[in-house]
């Protein structure tokens, strides 16, 4: 990276992200909810890992339910104190006075965007490990991996080329 002397903004939040937090936050207390209420129904084996085929691969003891919400949650907290420092952030273009504004929130919705749906992504996870160790499915599938993958390169390969048209339109 070229050091540059990139300026320090203190940007609002928008509302997408704003909309976006509260979404995900709401999501993830009702997973935690829906864990706990079904806590003393949970085997003493439950999903562990899948393959990528979404098959069941690897049973562990019910205490592991929890590692999938714990890493989410301090990947959604580490990432959040991430997007109040955009000028440290990497760019595929060079950051000037002007455009620093446009850049900066968009590289920070690309860090909420993708921090959410990590935590949506693991939520989701830790819902159907669930309904998987109470018998009520047999895997998640080929298309979560898939999907997953899917909305995680897609929303990187979305803020990158906005950065370029931002910079496009900058330049005119």
């Amino acid at each position: 990276m070229i050091e540059e002397n990139r300026p320090k903004l203190t940007l609002p939040k928008t509302k997408w992200e704003i909309v976006f937090n509260i979404a995900t936050i709401i999501t993830f207390m009702s997973t935690m909810v829906y864990l706990l209420y079904h806590w003393s129904l949970l085997p003493e084996k439950v999903p562990a890992h899948y393959n990528a085929a979404g098959v069941v691969d690897r049973w562990g003891s019910k205490g592991e339910m929890l590692i999938l919400p714990i890493i989410g949650m301090m990947m959604w907290v580490g990432m959040t104190i991430l997007e109040r420092y955009p000028h440290v952030y990497n760019y595929m273009v060079p950051i000037t006075k002007e455009n620093a504004p446009a850049q900066y929130v968009n590289a920070r919705l690309m860090i909420n965007v993708l921090k959410n749906e990590i935590l949506l992504s693991f939520s989701f996870l830790t819902w159907e490990g669930i309904k998987i160790a109470l018998d009520e499915r047999n895997g998640l599938g080929i298309w979560f991996p898939i999907i997953f993958l899917g909305l995680i390169f897609g929303s990187m390969g979305y803020f990158v080329i906005r950065s370029f048209y931002l910079q496009k339109r900058e330049t005119r």
